[in-house]
């Protein structure tokens, strides 16, 4: 029967209490009860007056407006200032009645700009919620999966200038080349005299945001970005995470935020890594720090239609290396690139008929590199093999490429709005925050909150569901005698199973059919 409403409510004054409004599963709850957020006040004490000036906006109040944002996934904080005035939920969360004004969307902003700036706040933080997940048992650190992922930065790509930059000195540049000379002089060679060319490269420079890099994908996807470097333990939580431009590689990054985790958080037993990490030096470092390496199988780099370096048997005891044709490749010095250079004897080539898939150089001399510390990587590519690191390297997708997901399609974070190297740190120090917090809320409330009994009826379904359909048509010829309500059930009992319109709940409550009779529906088919 139609109806339609008799009176219009919108005018009618009423008294409520915004606490009745919240429901008692909202998120806002759950995070609400999972942590005390008044540690915030002793982070930010020194950065605000204690007798001077007029009274600030709550800095609580102030890094909940933050949270709401990326927790929910709103682009902005002008937008999160119109969810907050009319959401009754963010209102409560934020200690709000529904008279009290809401902070305009710049004074995070202005507030980040006078205080927050060149400190440690959201890094603080963000460690603080760590601590408080792993303090609960949540946080697993043992294995560490490491990766990173490009954040599309504010820039226009097709606004650019072409500049030369300065190559950044590598992590291990200093013990690299202290083995180099080792390595030298063991073999009878010189030491190398410090290099005296200052190492440059050309990139290409944003004219908007010029701290992002150029970030080339493939051809089609081609951009100025950020590098959001990240690790997180095997149940998602993010253990730490270093921004850098996206034209600098993986493998740069990598001893930065290993020293960073082993500092901020603990030394990982295990640490999973991309094919991008693997290189000699990562493999040597976390040899060197008792770290199981997992690392990925990686495609060899050369060209189609010649010998692989593979094919090339290493000697370690004569130090040589034995070609297909077995001719040996002695060692010749050892470059600044810490590569020994193993080359063959060119007289010999030159008759050789495997001449024209082996080298094109014209002096028919074949050149094979091997790193000084390549024996730290032919260890991590044994492991490769190895039930335990398959095991481990598959729950990637599960853990470092979710959190990845997560970031950009439920916290907004696919693009960022900020300019500046400096600006995006902070904000992946507070995306992060957020996220680790909404598990940290989400995992905390399902153990403080006993599971919900279900009822006989449901039992019952999850049991019909579970049968066999073989089991189900079989006892459908005991039914041709049985009434025209037990009939009805069977072809119910049919219908719950292939889930045609996912309605069986409101099927079953509208045909008014007894317990009693579903009870003996489904002790036939279990005689």
């Amino acid at each position: 029967m139609l109806s339609k409403q008799l009176e219009d409510k919108r005018m009618q004054m009423e008294m409520v209490w915004i606490e009745k409004l919240v429901p008692e599963d909202h998120l806002v709850r759950k995070l609400d009860a999972a942590i005390d957020f008044d540690f915030i006040y002793d982070l930010v004490e020194d950065l605000y007056s204690k007798d001077r000036g007029r009274p600030s906006v709550d800095p609580v109040v102030l890094i909940k407006m933050v949270f709401i944002q990326y927790i929910f996934g709103i682009r902005s904080m002008r937008q999160t200032i119109k969810e907050i005035e009319t959401n009754v939920a963010y209102r409560w969360f934020l200690g709000f009645g529904f008279e009290d004004k809401i902070p305009h969307f710049s004074t995070f902003g202005k507030n980040y700009v006078r205080r927050f700036r060149d400190s440690d706040v959201f890094e603080q933080l963000f460690y603080r919620i760590l601590k408080q997940a792993m303090d609960k048992g949540f946080v697993s650190p043992e294995v560490a999966f490491i990766d990173s992922t490009s954040i599309k930065a504010n820039a226009n790509k097709r606004k650019h200038r072409k500049k030369v930059v300065r190559t950044e000195t590598r992590a291990y540049q200093n013990q690299l080349e202290e083995e180099i000379n080792g390595e030298r002089v063991k073999n009878g060679k010189k030491p190398l005299p410090p290099s005296k060319k200052d190492p440059t490269r050309e990139v290409k420079e944003s004219t908007t945001d010029p701290e992002s890099g150029y970030y080339a994908k493939s051809e089609r996807e081609k951009m100025f970005a950020y590098s959001f470097h990240t690790a997180c333990d095997a149940n998602g939580f993010v253990l730490g995470t270093i921004v850098k431009p996206a034209n600098v590689h993986d493998s740069q990054v990598f001893h930065e935020l290993f020293d960073q985790l082993k500092d901020k958080v603990c030394r990982p037993k295990v640490a999973a890594v991309d094919a991008g990490y693997k290189t000699p030096a990562i493999a040597k470092k976390l040899q060197e720090e008792g770290v199981h390496p997992v690392m990925p199988y990686k495609r060899p780099m050369t060209p189609k239609g010649y010998i692989r370096k593979n094919e090339f048997v290493y000697d370690e005891y004569y130090d040589c290396f034995l070609c297909p044709q077995n001719q040996v490749l002695s060692y010749r010095t050892t470059n600044r690139e810490g590569y020994r250079e193993y080359v063959s004897d060119p007289r010999i080539c030159e008759t050789c008929p495997l001449l024209a898939q082996c080298t094109k150089s014209q002096n028919h001399q074949k050149l094979v590199l091997r790193h000084i510390w390549q024996d730290a990587l032919d260890e991590a590519e044994h492991l490769r093999h190895t039930e335990r690191n398959r095991d481990i390297y598959a729950k990637r997708k599960e853990t470092i490429e979710r959190v990845f997901a997560d970031l950009k399609q439920k916290h907004g974070l696919r693009w960022t709005n900020l300019k500046g190297l400096e600006k995006n740190a902070m904000q992946a120090m507070l995306v992060f925050a957020a996220m680790n917090l909404k598990k940290l809320a989400t995992w905390s409330w399902r153990r403080n909150t006993p599971p919900t009994p279900k009822s006989p009826i449901s039992i019952h379904l999850f049991i019909i569901n579970k049968t066999p359909l073989r089991i189900i048509f079989s006892k459908a010829f005991c039914l041709r005698s049985e009434g025209s309500a037990v009939r009805f059930l069977f072809l119910f009992i049919l219908f719950f199973r292939f889930d045609v319109h996912g309605r069986m709940k409101d099927i079953m409550l509208c045909s008014q059919i007894p317990f009693d009779l579903v009870r003996n529906i489904v002790a036939i088919f279990y005689r």
